[in-house]
């Protein structure tokens, strides 16, 4: 059974840290949405989502009945004049607070938005690796898990640089099945090539053809998911049955949050994103029926 293990995520309600990404909803709609479907816990979202005090961030989720998993966090890692861990620290102070477990970090490219980014040279590779290595012993510390999470329009979107952490670092991953997928790695073949190395795990579903044409350039990242490139879990081009499967087979205990990223134009019309969230809880419990 893996329905005790499952969590939700804001970015499925549209709620999300790129400027201009669309309209925002707050926690007062989104969180009580997440506990009527049944969802036990969430990530926290991005900064200014929940309160900002570790203290009240914690109590908010108390509040609406959820447990706080942890969240994504996106970092500058690969600028040798620009120290992370500062900002690490103060998320930590809220993950202790609220009792959450998981670091999720992506490496992003010091610019907005996920539609373009630059290409590190070795000297650039070698100061995100170390840092990664100080987040993750600072982590630790304060019993939390930090996980790289490969992001397409971050320092580590393609198939080979998803390769070049697997051999050049110890940093466990964040399996996002969606962003994989559109940055051209298969996630049920790095899920069964390296399930020891997963300690995390996002669950998207994808239009096949939408990722192909992010991964070609022929169209932005945003636009795509602004099209509908996210599918319900299941109503899409990934094997997510499997992917569980093999996960669950090697031993996987972390959590599976659901996330089918979303930009919402407007205030919802009727009962809005929920019902594509709704849609993945039912697909989900219809795999542990199976």
């Amino acid at each position: 059974m893996i329905m005790d293990r499952v969590a939700a995520a804001p970015i499925s309600w549209g709620v999300c840290e790129v400027p201009g990404w669309g309209h925002q909803l707050t926690p007062e709609q989104v969180l009580p949405e997440m506990r009527a479907e049944g969802v036990v816990a969430t990530e926290f979202g991005p900064e200014g989502f929940l309160p900002l005090d570790p203290a009240a961030k914690a109590a908010t989720l108390r509040e609406h009945g959820l447990r706080a998993v942890g969240g994504f966090v996106p970092a500058l890692l690969h600028d040798p004049g620009h120290d992370p861990l500062p900002t690490i620290d103060r998320e930590l102070d809220g993950y202790v607070a609220a009792g959450a477990s998981t670091l999720v970090l992506a490496a992003v490219s010091g610019l907005d938005g996920y539609d373009e980014r630059p290409e590190l040279d070795d000297a650039g590779w070698r100061v995100l690796f170390d840092n990664l290595d100080r987040i993750t012993a600072r982590s630790a510390e304060r019993d939390v898990n930090a996980v790289l999470h490969p992001h397409v329009g971050t320092i580590v979107e393609r198939k080979d640089e998803v390769e070049r952490v697997l051999s050049s670092s110890t940093v466990p991953l964040c399996l996002d099945t969606g962003h994989l997928l559109i940055g051209g790695t298969d996630p049920v073949e790095l899920a069964k090539a390296a399930p020891g190395r997963i300690t995390h795990t996002h669950l998207k579903d994808v239009d096949l053809a939408f990722a192909r044409r992010v991964r070609s350039g022929e169209i932005a990242y945003t636009d795509a998911v602004r099209d509908g490139m996210y599918r319900p879990l299941g109503a899409g081009d990934i094997d997510i049955a499997t992917i569980i499967d093999v996960l669950e087979l090697n031993g996987y205990s972390g959590w599976y949050t659901m996330e089918q990223d979303a930009i919402l134009t407007a205030p919802p019309n009727g009962e809005g994103p929920v019902l594509d969230v709704r849609a993945s809880i039912a697909y989900l419990r219809g795999l542990d029926r199976d």
